[in-house]
């Protein structure tokens, strides 16, 4: 993987870039049942091309990157299902192709389109306890113990070709530093979300300030949100959202 900013190219032709939107919302729209564990990633066992039409269809919206669905799609999760690391990891990687797919597609559609990435997307923690932690983040586990969840889905992501990793809605400052869920992974390129308990602080109490401070100790993080001067937008297809 490049050792430069996935976004830059974009960002020479305009100051914004354009993400996809949420894909299970897509998908519940489309029939599926997400009262699950595994929430979209479940839809990577039972029906994945419906996966790469989601995708196609951001791709024809005008978005300029798409998000994989592995938010909940962790080797932990998926040996409830009783798969073991080789098979988790053979759908993480899936999860990719899948965007890929789409990606080609469109290109094929519109070969003037210009750069489309592909993001590979890391949940927290407390996504696969399922309870909602992820946005208490009120989970205690070590810095090992955090690289030893993450590292086989981040691996798997890259490996399947990935451009950068999505790692999404982070609630709590231990998992976050230092490097987060892409630490000891020289190659990951990452841009982070977090979730927020006011405008001040992550949702486990962490001063915003000091995970900008950890930020400048990691030159593989790029900042996304309000903090910053250019902005990553999401298109909300057919509805008005407020966050």
């Amino acid at each position: 993987m490049s050792q430069t900013n996935p976004f830059t190219a974009l960002l020479a032709a305009q100051p914004f870039v354009l993400l996809d939107g949420a894909m299970a919302t897509e998908l519940e729209a489309r029939g599926c049942d997400l009262a699950d564990s595994l929430w979209s990633a479940k839809v990577l066992l039972e029906n994945p091309q419906l996966i790469r039409d989601v995708h196609l269809d951001y791709f024809r919206a005008g978005a300029q990157v798409a998000i994989t669905a592995s938010y909940q799609a962790t080797p932990a999760g998926f040996a409830a299902r009783g798969l073991d690391e080789a098979q988790s990891r053979a759908l993480i990687g899936k999860s990719v192709e899948l965007a890929r797919k789409a990606r080609e597609a469109y290109l094929a559609e519109n070969p003037q389109a210009g750069t489309l990435l592909v993001a590979g997307s890391v949940g927290p923690y407390g996504a696969f306890l399922a309870d909602g932690s992820e946005y208490r983040g009120d989970y205690q586990r070590s810095a090992a113990e955090f690289r030893a969840f993450h590292r086989p889905r981040v691996e798997a992501l890259l490996d399947a070709g990935a451009d950068l990793l999505a790692c999404e809605t982070l609630p709590s400052f231990a998992e976050i530093r230092p490097g987060g869920p892409a630490a000891g992974v020289s190659r990951a390129r990452a841009r982070y979300s977090f979730t927020l308990r006011d405008a001040e602080h992550l949702s486990d109490g962490t001063p915003l300030r000091e995970v900008m401070a950890a930020r400048r100790i990691t030159r593989r993080w790029w900042r996304w949100g309000s903090t910053v001067s250019r902005w990553k937008i999401r298109p909300r297809r057919w509805r008005i959202c407020t966050a």
